[in-house]
């Protein structure tokens, strides 16, 4: 779709840009970089989110690159008349906070769960959304400015993981073309000094708590930290030779928040997730990593021993996928 028909769509309207709840990096350089975009074409827009931005490396990014974004409790004015353009999200999902403006746009990189009706939608499986809003750019001539190109190039190295993970054609051609206009130290000051010393005490818990089955990692954190951390702790655990599939769980205020991370082709992470969170919550996100949701109110549902609970539903689902995968290929050899 062209991007042009998005700012038509905007023009005389209040326009908020919203990301999903807990923003991470990829999430608030899209959401940066469409700004600066419907800036460049007269749209003026307020980036806005729900939850909270407590990681220092987030804090750190909007500082760099000198981000404005408001929480739900302070977003100025929003009424229901007023448009949303949903980046790195969709309505309905889980990590989809629904505010009271109208949602007409969606531009994102995650799988389809729930079929929504926008006036504009640019919904693509690439590794990072952040290279969906560098193509706006590329396509349309639109000039962009040192910082955003910046921004726009360190959320597409963070969503793949510095090229290792979901990465597409796309994703490598909209970094070429952002390093050319980018402020290159911005990009690399990010990866300085953004641990906290708090931090330790996670990768502490997950250490401690571990334990593999059959190439399946499972750990656990007991206390509340934040949703980004709990991500980065999956990508650690996944690292471990001995590791394909990384699920790590917290026990959060409002319920225990899931993330999961794959190396097997046959286990779909946003499949697994979802499928075993069904009867109790929801997740999902795209073959390689996801995550979910258990609230509060459901945390009976898993009985007193919570974590056999989860590992025997974990467990049961991948090797469903696995035998369905066999089945699969044997069925496609001639």
């Amino acid at each position: 779709m062209n991007p042009l028909n998005l700012v038509e769509i905007l023009k005389n309207h209040t326009v908020y840009i919203q990301t999903h709840n807990f923003p991470d990096p990829d999430a608030i350089a899209s959401a940066f970089g469409l700004q600066n975009f419907l800036a460049y074409h007269g749209v003026p827009a307020t980036l806005c989110y729900d939850g909270k931005i407590d990681r220092l490396s987030v804090k750190k990014m909007l500082e760099t690159f000198g981000i404005t974004m408001y929480s739900k409790n302070d977003v100025p004015h929003m009424t229901e008349d007023d448009y949303i353009v949903l980046v790195d999200s969709q309505k309905k999902n889980s990590n989809v906070t629904d505010l009271i403006g109208d949602e007409v746009a969606c531009i994102d990189h995650h799988p389809i769960f729930f079929h929504n009706e926008y006036l504009y939608q640019d919904i693509r499986p690439v590794g990072s959304c952040s290279c969906l809003i560098a193509s706006y750019f590329q396509s349309t001539d639109t000039p962009i400015e040192p910082k955003c190109a910046a921004a726009l190039a360190y959320g597409i190295k963070m969503d793949t993981a510095d090229f290792t993970r979901g990465t597409t054609a796309l994703d490598t051609e909209m970094l070429s073309f952002l390093f050319s206009h980018a402020d290159w130290d911005l990009v690399s000051s990010m990866y300085y000094n953004t641990m906290e010393f708090n931090d330790l005490q996670a990768y502490g818990a997950a250490i401690q708590n571990i334990q593999i089955f059959d190439r399946t990692g499972f750990a656990y954190i007991p206390f509340n930290c934040a949703p980004a951390l709990i991500a980065i702790i999956s990508d650690f655990i996944l690292s471990l030779d001995v590791v394909d599939i990384a699920i790590i769980y917290a026990m959060q205020t409002e319920g225990i928040r899931f993330s999961v991370r794959s190396e097997q082709k046959p286990i779909h992470a946003g499949t697994l997730i979802a499928r075993v969170l069904a009867p109790f919550g929801d997740g999902g996100g795209h073959p390689s990593m996801a995550g979910g949701m258990i609230p509060s109110a459901n945390m009976s549902l898993l009985g007193e021993d919570i974590h056999t609970t989860i590992q025997d539903a974990f467990l049961e689902v991948i090797s469903q996928m696995e035998a369905q995968a066999k089945c699969e290929s044997n069925t496609q050899q001639p």
